[in-house]
């Protein structure tokens, strides 16, 4: 059954976290350099006393393997510590900037499979011809442009030239929404606004890679005996490509969603840049540069987790898309 999968994967998935802690606690910890040498340098603090009391305080008195239990212990109940920079909570810091990256890669990821499936969809159908051409063409430039690069193109035309759409951020500074419903809707248009860019920016690159995969998968698909019994039964060409077709090639873009879901939040970040948009990426990048090493790790671990939550939900969307994995699993 489907909750017998679900309950061995998040299962499978308490090691691997574990594991994933550990592994990034080690790499902060070899890192040159201190977060209390951080502190006492910006704060210009040379008294050997309070020095003393700030490691006693931030647990670096204690002998390593120490260190790293209670970290997991922190991160089994929620904390991940303390940002000195923000003067808040760590996971608190994470939260104020996790939603919008959220939103930018559901909204990527929406355009990427629309995008690609489609376009994979008409390239298999119409095979050799200058349809296949084009989109084999367009999945290229798409694919070997980055994604700065690809954003400030669309910035260049659709914004400045055209005045479409903003330039970056997520919302518009000093816009009155109103209140009540007509406040929400208001304020859903101007993110939605301005999310255009960014997740086509992002999308159109991951859609590149749907969209050839796709395409491959639909034509080993049609030479399979079903789809020769479909049409012999003499269904017609848009019946055999909808249900019999399509479906079964979307498995190996389903399975290529799940192994992508990390590389597109690491893309995110690039676009975050690029946009101005208020997501983590801006969060990770100052945390790296200014060494609050706290925040970091806390952005790794849920990171992480994030990865390991959309891989399962993939691995049950696979069991609806192909009935022998649900087979298996009972």
């Amino acid at each position: 059954m489907v909750t017998r999968l679900l309950l061995r994967r998040v299962l499978q998935a308490i090691p691997l976290l574990l594991g994933v802690i550990v592994m990034n606690f080690c790499l902060i910890q070899s890192v040159p350099g201190t977060l209390l040498d951080v502190m006492t340098a910006e704060q210009q603090v040379t008294d050997p006393a309070l020095i003393e009391r700030l490691r006693v305080t931030y647990g670096m008195d204690k002998p390593l393997w120490q260190q790293l239990l209670h970290y997991i212990n922190s991160v089994v109940h929620l904390d991940l510590g303390y940002s000195y920079r923000h003067n808040m909570p760590v996971f608190d810091v994470i939260m104020a900037h996790l939603p919008a990256t959220l939103v930018l890669m559901l909204a990527s990821l929406l355009i990427a499979v629309i995008v690609g499936v489609a376009a994979g969809v008409i390239a298999a159908v119409n095979v050799n011809t200058w349809r296949d051409t084009l989109v084999s063409v367009a999945a290229v430039v798409c694919f070997a442009a980055p994604s700065f690069w690809l954003g400030i193109m669309l910035i260049i035309l659709f914004s400045v030239k055209l005045g479409w759409f903003p330039v970056g951020g997520m919302t518009t500074i000093g816009m009155d929404y109103g209140t009540g419903l007509a406040s929400a809707w208001h304020g859903s248009l101007d993110v939605l606004h301005h999310l255009t860019l960014p997740a086509l920016t992002l999308g159109l690159f991951y859609a590149a890679t749907y969209a050839r995969v796709m395409r491959a998968s639909m034509l080993e698909v049609a030479r399979q005996d079903h789809v020769r019994t479909a049409q012999a039964k003499g269904l017609t060409r848009s019946a055999v490509i909808t249900r019999h077709m399509v479906r079964n090639a979307m498995l190996p873009v389903v399975t290529l969603l799940g192994l992508q879901i990390g590389t597109v939040l690491g893309g995110s970040i690039v676009v975050e840049a690029v946009f101005s948009w208020p997501g983590i990426g801006g969060v990770l990048f100052d945390s790296v540069m200014s060494r609050n090493y706290p925040v970091v790790l806390g952005l790794l671990v849920l990171s992480s987790a994030l990865v390991i939550v959309a891989n399962i939900a993939v691995d049950l969307i696979y069991t609806r898309l192909d009935p022998r994995i649900r087979t298996h699993a009972s």
